[in-house]
């Protein structure tokens, strides 16, 4: 019989471990121990208030899964009354027990873990342990001192938790003497009971227990089946597609960098072309010098009257030309250089056709470029108006 319990309550605790997809703590998790305290009373012929005494006991759990439990437990009846006509004993205990049992948890096991500690339980138990009277010796009524005998339980238990770790209950059971064939005294005659589950070898009993629960609990694990798993793949094998992609996109915008970066050293190490200004043969009163100011083509007033100088001598000298070389330092970039330059030629041809309306057909205007004729270096900024006469 205790095998039979024992096996239904394993596979009861199986089948409640495969509702739910649960992270299984290790061996030395979820373990409890708790104080029960309560009342005992026989189920036949005798006074359910009269007969009844206190128990208390120990009990120890480990929650095997959400649903299941098995642990130990014990219990003592205090020596306050004699049941069925025995001898009170000499000891504080009338009887005792200590047997091992199973516990579902009906809430978990039928409406499925909820990831969390229920605030209200109901666990139904059952064990089997070893039984023990403690009687002194009646030669009259066929008592012996003390006897052994195989018992059986079965109850429920009603947990409310308080919190995580603590738990109180009330819990109801029943437990049976398994012994086969017992005497039992009814007045004026002795009797022989049956075996197995008789209620006049059964006792009831309601006990109040204090549980302290050690242990994490036990971890919700999200299941994914195989669908799922192959479009988190697909997920996985498009995103690396779209890496690889982008790491090709960045090879080549690290060689075009690589390209700039040569053309940018290859420009900084370059040697500036300066242009030598060929020498002038003409007199110097023949020659007028415009300057201009850093990286400007703008004609300033203080140069204007140059430009006003020429306008004149070529009006009085109908037939003259004029050659303006534009020139600009060796300060800034090279290339700008040389536009600049040759902008500067172009302003002091502008301001005499149109402010002085001399013929553009009569003006010869030349970027020339660096000059280096001046030790000064701002005064290359300059654009050297040659006059011609035919």
């Amino acid at each position: 019989m205790k095998k039979v319990l024992l096996s239904a309550a394993v596979a009861l605790g199986a089948l409640a471990a495969n509702a739910q997809a649960v992270q299984q703590p290790g061996f030395f998790d979820n373990w409890s121990i708790g104080l029960d305290g309560g009342v005992t009373t026989p189920m036949y012929r005798a006074p359910f208030w009269g007969d009844m005494r206190g128990v208390a006991g120990l009990h120890i759990q480990k929650q095997i899964t959400p649903a299941f439990a098995m642990g130990v437990e014990s219990a003592f009846a205090v020596n306050t009354s004699s049941w069925r006509g025995h001898v009170h004993s000499t000891t504080a205990f009338d009887n005792s027990y200590v047997g091992v049992y199973g516990a579902v948890d009906l809430f978990n096991f039928f409406g499925g873990y909820n990831c969390g500690v229920r605030p209200f339980t109901i666990e139904a138990v059952a064990g089997a342990g070893w039984g023990h009277e403690y009687v002194s010796r009646n030669d009259q009524q066929g008592d012996r001192e003390d006897w052994n005998y195989f018992e059986t339980k079965v109850g429920l238990n009603f947990n409310f938790n308080v919190s995580k770790h603590v738990t109180i209950s009330l819990k109801p059971s029943i437990n049976w003497n398994m012994n086969n064939g017992r005497s039992f005294y009814n007045p004026g005659q002795w009797e022989m009971t049956a075996t197995a589950y008789d209620k006049r070898n059964a006792t009831f009993n309601l006990m109040a227990g204090l549980t302290y629960n050690f242990g994490p609990g036990f971890q919700c694990v999200q299941p994914y089946n195989q669908a799922e798993i192959d479009a988190l793949n697909g997920q996985i094998n498009d995103l690396r597609g779209q890496l690889d992609a982008c790491v090709a996109t960045a090879g080549a915008w690290q060689a075009k960098a690589g390209e700039l970066a040569a053309e940018l050293e290859a420009c900084k190490n370059k040697k500036p072309e300066v242009q030598v200004v060929k020498e002038v043969a003409n007199q110097y009163n023949s020659v007028r010098f415009v300057f201009f100011r850093i990286g400007s083509s703008v004609i300033t007033s203080d140069q204007l009257p140059n430009v006003t100088m020429i306008a004149d001598y070529m009006k009085s000298h109908p037939a003259s030309k004029v050659v303006i070389k534009g020139y600009a330092s060796k300060d800034g970039n090279y290339d700008f250089n040389v536009k600049l330059a040759k902008a500067r030629a172009e302003s002091v041809k502008n301001a005499l056709v149109n402010k002085y309306k001399i013929k553009a057909d009569r003006i010869t205007a030349e970027g020339e470029g660096i000059g280096n004729m001046f030790e000064e270096e701002s005064w290359n900024r300059v654009s050297i108006c040659t006059l011609e006469q035919d």
